[in-house]
C-alpha cells in the first residue's frame, strides 16, 4: 500500500511530505497555526490525505 503524503486543506493550503509521519506532523502544525479550533487524529488526517 502506498503511503499518503499529500493533503489539501479546505482553506487552500496544499501540504506535502516525504512520508505519513511527516505529513501528520505538518498537518497538525498547520491546524494549530491556522485552525486552532480544529483537531484531527492521525487516522482522520490520513483518511483525508492522498
Amino acid at each position: 500500500m502506498r503511503e499518503k503524503t499529500r493533503l489539501n486543506c479546505p482553506c487552500g493550503e496544499a501540504i506535502k511530505a516525504e512520508n505519513e509521519d511527516e505529513l501528520v506532523k505538518k498537518v497538525q502544525e498547520h491546524l494549530a497555526a491556522d485552525h486552532p479550533t480544529k483537531d484531527y487524529s492521525r487516522n482522520e488526517i490520513l483518511f483525508m490525505a492522498h
